[in-house]
């Protein structure tokens, strides 16, 4: 090859390898430098991808609520929770903010942002995490309330507060779920239990939200994605609400009972994912190899879509 392309294609090739220098140690992260700021850190989902961001070169900003509510059938975050996140980011090297905030208030979110803003100078990675699942909960309407503004509300009070801060090159994550995309036109129990249509509804709301929020930041070189997880194993799957989700026909089902109908969500021959599994895609869609990705909606679902749905764009 002669001419004007001369050089183009070893310049190609140079640019896939890896010097020693930069592979001698693996020194350099994947976000390194960058600051992420998460909501829903205490434990779960929330503290795999703090840890996952800071062992790739990310401090954090490390927030939740650490209380329970009375419709939730299960324990959420408590604040030794959150202390443990913290431990953990630190040793990988990283520094750490933690704040105690309610992500259904916006002026919470807003002063934990400063704090960490305040240590750390910037910011380049909003994780809007924070969720519950309110199946079951009773009151029943309440429970759709607080499903509705902690999942929904809360995601976006978490990407808002973070906007102003945000410049070109940062990238918004929020979480919705596989529950977001499951045909819901059948409704053989209509206000059966609104608990767990609010999760449902909130999820779908997100993916929305996030879909038009990243039309209009697209121009301004930030973007923002939507992550669909399928069963993750963590306290809000392993919880009694949820087993009964699985097992209705059975008056207290365990995990025993309900674990092997897991599978039923996904068409790879598991009952549930790990949260690594998630923060492995929050890592690459917070990097900079996922610079012209945005607008997204990435199932992370062991081929659940794939299960139930035909093809369609």
């Amino acid at each position: 090859m002669t001419g004007r392309h001369d050089g183009a294609w070893e310049r190609l090739a140079s640019s896939f390898v890896t010097t020693p220098e930069e592979y001698e140690g693996n020194t350099v992260g994947r976000v390194e430098g960058k600051v992420a700021f998460i909501t829903g850190a205490a434990r779960g989902q929330g503290r795999s991808h703090a840890v996952r961001l800071a062992e790739e070169g990310a401090d954090i900003i490390a927030v939740d609520f650490c209380e329970d509510y009375e419709t939730i059938g299960y324990p959420l975050a408590t604040p030794e929770d959150l202390e443990e996140t913290a431990r953990l980011v630190e040793k990988t090297g990283q520094g750490v903010v933690t704040a105690k905030a309610d992500v259904r208030e916006a002026g919470q979110l807003r002063t934990a942002l400063e704090a960490g803003l305040a240590e750390f100078g910037k910011l380049d990675i909003v994780v809007a995490q924070a969720g519950i699942a309110a199946m079951k909960g009773q009151p029943a309407l309440q429970a759709w309330t607080d499903g509705i503004n902690t999942n929904f509300v809360g995601t976006i009070n978490a990407i808002q507060v973070a906007l102003p801060h945000l410049k070109e090159g940062a990238s918004i994550i929020a979480t919705a779920s596989a529950a977001a995309l499951m045909d819901a036109h059948n409704k053989p129990n209509p206000g059966g239990d609104p608990g767990g249509m609010g999760y449902m509804v909130s999820k779908r709301l997100i993916s929305e939200y996030v879909h038009y929020l990243a039309t209009e930041l697209a121009v301004r070189g930030i973007r923002a994605n939507v992550i669909h997880p399928t069963n993750c194993n963590t306290d809000m799957l392993q919880s009694e609400p949820m087993y009964r989700s699985f097992r209705p026909d059975l008056e207290n089902p365990t995990r025993a009972d309900a674990e092997p109908v897991f599978s039923v969500q996904q068409a790879m021959k598991v009952n549930y994912i790990e949260p690594e599994d998630i923060s492995n895609a929050v890592l690459w869609l917070a990097s900079d190899e996922s610079r012209f990705v945005t607008g997204m909606q990435l199932r992370v679902d062991a081929g659940g879509y794939l299960k139930w749905y035909d093809y369609h764009v």
